[in-house]
């Protein structure tokens, strides 16, 4: 029985990794403050040169990404061949894309929302950092929980 955690070896990703990474998903999840506590949402992006772009409706997600708190995304994936496990943090400032021009650019991005309803509204994350990390997931012999190293009665 271990009583320490396992090591499992984590590989810190470089930038350009984690971009590769987030231009191959389209589901991520949005983390904003709103009013006077975080909240998270899942929502479908796309790159866009070095940002993320994605298109919402009016609502609770779009006034607080919109507000003066930076937002967070976290998008990952798992190899479920290998075992190996992304995740990628981008955290930045959202803002409106208000340009015709910018609109018209990020009407091809391929962003498919998967709710109903008017989705008119285009933001824009611009990242002032970009973490990301790559580990295997440990098999169910190597997890480490409180329950492995409590006592536990004989047997008899």
């Amino acid at each position: 029985m271990m009583d320490t955690p396992a090591a499992t070896p984590i590989t810190e990703l470089a930038v350009h990794e984690c971009w590769a990474l987030l231009r191959g998903v389209s589901l991520g999840r949005l983390a904003v403050w709103a009013t006077d506590h975080p909240d998270i949402f899942p929502i479908n992006f796309a790159v866009d040169h070095g940002t993320v772009v994605f298109q919402n409706g009016k609502g609770t997600k779009l006034a607080a990404a919109l507000g003066e708190t930076p937002v967070a995304l976290e998008a990952d994936g798992v190899d479920p061949v290998s075992g190996v496990v992304w995740s990628v943090v981008l955290k930045g400032n959202a803002a409106l894309i208000n340009s015709t021009e910018d609109v018209l650019d990020s009407l091809s991005l391929m962003l498919f929302p998967w709710q109903t309803g008017h989705k008119d509204a285009f933001v824009r994350i611009t990242p002032s950092s970009v973490t990301g990390r790559r580990f295997r997931v440990a098999a169910p012999n190597e997890w480490w929980t409180q329950q492995s190293v409590a006592l536990h009665a004989s047997d008899e």
